[in-house]
């Protein structure tokens, strides 16, 4: 038994976990709607065990607000390893404390909050240091440690490969460690505002803060989705003197020339990405920041290698960013890459002296006070500008399959429930799917 134990410990690395991704059920047996993974697009939307209290730092949250995120994509294409069928997905919500644990002091019930996407301890030695998606304690995975030679902490909703723990997309949800991964909503910010402080909001704004975008910059961004989108309003505000961005999407292209007043790149036109950046941007950008996505390759190799399993992301943009930076310059990647990629050009990194940063996941707990009492509540930064829909959590499974598809212009959706408040003024209505014109 003690050989046993060692071994475990060994393969978690040298911390223990602190939190279990298990949890009570209460006892009357009420359900909740929550949507569910059963297989490669194949999402369900399932009565399912409301959970209790689990431990003495949990807290149960009313979700009055999900969404879909780019990256959950990942996992309704199968892409992301051990998914297990009837895993609750979500990782970004907020809402309304419904219990709480006998530690928890700083919450109360009826108080709103929004959740981290990750599940951090509060105690080890990233955590002290507000690194919150590196926390040590929370992520039980010894798959990901064995791929990585250690663990990020625990996270909602994506797969067992990061600790299994139910996610949010769900009428309740039990947030572990709730005293320390929750933050109160002052009155006076809507729920369509504070909701994307989960994820999108840190991770745009650690993207440029991580990478070093300076005052003076010129900066690329491949992606112009919700992630993308935001990735250019810091690099302005942060004082880039020009932005261009990369996509394929036309309604994407529009919005980033007209809305966010930046140049753009269409790559369906412009098939030599690197050429065209030379063209318009002659000695080359100072920053490039990858906020794409790893599982749509564009050469026909890398299509094949990916459909044999011979590689399971592609470095397609990251070698486009490389070729495309001044010598010297930093390339941020922000983007959800996962295992292995071929063709990687390490010979242009070497000789041009390029920095080539792994955001990593951002740590939402160093940036989520600054952007909401910096940016959000004195009115520099409106997140809801990137809401294009509203929709009920009854239309989850349609929602996926429009959002994998882009249907309607669909990029960030406020997914409401049952506890939700109304819109907020001049913010979009609630609709249905199936009322949607079609692809």
């Amino acid at each position: 038994m003690q050989a046993a134990s060692n071994a475990a410990q060994s393969a978690m690395g040298d911390f223990p976990t602190v939190v279990r991704p298990e949890y009570k059920v209460r006892q009357d047996g009420s359900t909740m709607k929550a949507l569910a993974w059963f297989g490669t697009r194949d999402v369900r939307l399932i009565d399912a065990p409301i959970p209790d209290i689990s431990e003495p730092d949990d807290v149960i949250l009313r979700v009055t607000g999900t969404t879909i995120c780019g990256s959950d994509l990942h996992l309704y294409n199968g892409e992301i390893v051990n998914l297990q069928k009837g895993d609750i997905l979500g990782h970004e919500f907020m809402g309304v404390v419904d219990a709480i644990g006998s530690n928890v002091k700083n919450l109360q019930v009826g108080q709103r909050v929004v959740s981290s996407f990750q599940i951090a301890c509060g105690e080890c030695e990233y955590c002290k240091q507000k690194l919150s998606s590196f926390c040590d304690r929370t992520n039980p995975s010894s798959l990901q440690n064995a791929m990585y030679g250690h663990r990020d902490a625990g996270f909602f909703g994506y797969s067992h490969f990061t600790g299994g723990f139910a996610g949010g997309q769900a009428e309740y949800v039990r947030v572990p460690k709730g005293n320390v991964n929750l933050l109160p909503i002052p009155e006076g910010v809507s729920d369509e505002k504070a909701l994307y402080l989960s994820d999108v909001l840190p991770t745009s704004y650690h993207a440029v803060f991580d990478t070093g975008v300076k005052e003076g910059d010129v900066v690329g961004v491949w992606g112009l989705g919700p992630i993308g989108q935001c990735v250019a309003k810091w690099a302005l505000a942060k004082g880039a003197k020009r932005v261009i961005g990369v996509d394929r999407i036309p309604e994407r292209l529009a919005f980033a020339k007209n809305k966010l007043g930046i140049d753009t790149i269409d790559f369906s036109e412009h098939k030599d990405v690197v050429k065209r950046f030379q063209e318009i941007a002659p000695g080359g950008l100072d920053v490039a920041i990858d906020a794409g996505t790893f599982h749509q390759p564009k050469s026909i190799i890398h299509k094949v290698e990916k459909a044999l399993m011979l590689e399971t992301d592609v470095s397609e943009i990251v070698n486009e960013m490389i070729m495309s930076v001044k010598k010297g310059g930093n390339c941020g990647i922000i983007a959800a890459y996962a295992g292995y990629t071929n063709h990687f050009n390490i010979g242009a990194l070497m000789e041009k002296g390029v920095r080539l940063i792994g955001n990593g996941q951002a740590p939402v707990h160093k940036y989520w006070k600054e952007i909401l009492y910096d940016w959000i509540i004195p009115g520099k930064f409106d997140p809801a500008f990137m809401i294009t829909h509203r929709v009920p959590i009854d239309d989850f499974v349609k929602l996926y399959e429009a959002f994998d598809k882009r249907q309607n212009g669909v990029e960030k959706v406020f997914v409401e429930t049952k506890f939700s408040n109304p819109p907020a003024p001049g913010l979009p209505k609630t609709t249905r799917v199936s009322e949607w014109p079609s692809v």
